[in-house]
């Protein structure tokens, strides 16, 4: 198993779990070794279950997202997670601190804040040397 979704929130997790057996996807849970929960899935499934898949898991960030926002005090989470393919096809988890997570889906939307994270992530593993004026670099 190598496709991992990482939740903060219980209801969420048993939510995306409670999808995968509805869809009959076999998956593997464990907690998290920094905080929250992973939810593993085989890394052979049909592009199509696995595009149903981010559906929902998008569906539930965005519930994640507003219940971050929503959270003070003891309540709010420390950490949010951004699910990531890196630049070799294996998938990744970003973690970032709720508090700049929060003014980022203030002014982003979910898929706006993936691509920003995504970008970062191809641009660590692949760093590029030199100033940017004198570099092609390609589109996102």
């Amino acid at each position: 198993m190598s496709n991992e979704y990482i939740f903060f929130d219980a209801a969420l997790r048993d939510r995306f779990v409670g999808f995968l057996a509805a869809c009959g996807i076999p998956n593997e849970l464990r907690a998290d070794a920094m905080e929250g929960f992973v939810v593993a899935l085989a890394d052979d499934l049909d592009d199509e279950i696995e595009e149903t898949i981010e559906d929902e898991y998008t569906t539930l960030m965005e519930a994640q997202r507003d219940l971050v926002e929503a959270a003070d005090g003891d309540q709010a989470l420390a950490l949010m997670a951004v699910a990531i393919t890196l630049p070799d096809g294996q998938p990744g988890v970003v973690r970032i601190p709720a508090r700049h997570a929060r003014r980022l889906f203030a002014h982003f939307s979910v898929e706006e804040v993936h691509e920003l994270v995504a970008a970062i992530a191809q641009s660590v593993a692949n760093p590029v040397a030199g100033p940017l004026c004198q570099r092609d670099y390609p589109a996102p």
